[in-house]
């Protein structure tokens, strides 16, 4: 099956409703026209939805001409298009632009907005949210937070700068602060380093701690007591996935919340009702263009 990607040139098609195209190469195979190979090898998309979409001129070549359902299969040739879903729940929560100028745009994401398009969301994702309300077409997320954390997202608005402001997280030189709520640590001395091997975990998209030398260390903090939790800052020095929230769970105090750590549950779908306790409360970094400090800060609070 060939799979869709995202072009690294000037697509034929414009963005539409913040949703920027996808486009894939056409695979080594036989296959009599278009419409058959893009109903064989996208079995979610009906025959009858690719041309309703080939009709609307949603489906064109690399030059932008139009794909007809009978148009002829040429291997190797670039097919754009926009992804579309038949349903797509709603997030009931905004996201909040802290900063932008000529190179970066800094957001303040809410619980249970996605990042980027993945799976059942597109529209409703922080990167097509922003991109329509800014009109920046060439948006592209620095980094990235879980579906479930909310907090600072920064993302380049300048392609030539973009190299620069991406080699700050590669040369681990932005100190990232997360603010967490979970249960008391009693005989711990604040703050300490907590430091363990990661890898993947037995379940998809779950990390877990193995013997070997340590690649994921945070800091960790008490900030207050609130009721029979406490408030935690958290600094990572390393960017492993659901690092502080595997950290948190291997210490005996998972995150209020959290449905993947220590155990994975099954999945809650569309329910909203108990945002993960995880806050990417600040970012500072020095300004790989003009050198200052640059701080921003999520006014959102756990």
């Amino acid at each position: 099956m060939a799979r869709p990607q995202q072009a690294p040139s000037a697509p034929p098609l414009p963005m539409r409703d913040g949703v920027t195209p996808s486009y894939l190469w056409l695979p080594e195979g036989d296959w009599p026209d278009m419409i058959s190979f893009m109903s064989a090898n996208y079995p979610a998309v009906t025959e009858a939805q690719w041309r309703e979409r080939m009709a609307r001129g949603d489906v064109v070549d690399g030059k932008g001409v139009p794909v007809q359902p009978g148009s002829r299969y040429v291997r190797g040739a670039r097919i754009w298009y926009y992804r579309e879903l038949a349903h797509e729940t709603p997030i009931p929560f905004q996201e909040e632009v802290l900063h932008q100028d000529e190179h970066i745009v800094v957001v303040d994401k809410p619980h249970f907005l996605p990042t980027i398009p993945s799976g059942r969301f597109v529209k409703e994702t922080l990167l097509v949210r922003v991109r329509q309300k800014l009109g920046i077409e060439d948006l592209v997320p620095i980094h990235r937070l879980d579906r479930e954390t909310a907090g600072l997202v920064i993302f380049s608005c300048n392609a030539a700068s973009r190299g620069d402001y991406q080699s700050l997280f590669q040369k681990r030189l932005v100190q990232k602060e997360y603010e967490a709520l979970a249960g008391p640590l009693p005989g711990r001395e604040f703050p300490f380093v907590y430091r363990s091997r990661m890898v993947e975990g037995d379940k998809f998209f779950t990390m877990k701690e193995a013997p070997g030398e340590p690649n994921s260390e945070t800091m960790i903090d008490v900030i207050e007591q609130r009721g029979e939790h406490m408030l935690y800052r958290l600094w990572p020095h390393t960017g492993r996935q659901h690092q502080l929230r595997v950290h948190l769970s291997s210490l005996g105090i998972p995150i209020v919340n959290d449905v993947f750590y220590p155990v994975a549950l099954p999945c809650k779908q569309d329910d909203v009702s108990a945002p993960l306790k995880l806050l990417a409360k600040a970012i500072g970094f020095p300004d790989p263009l003009s050198g200052e400090w640059r701080h921003f800060e999520s006014r959102r609070s756990l």
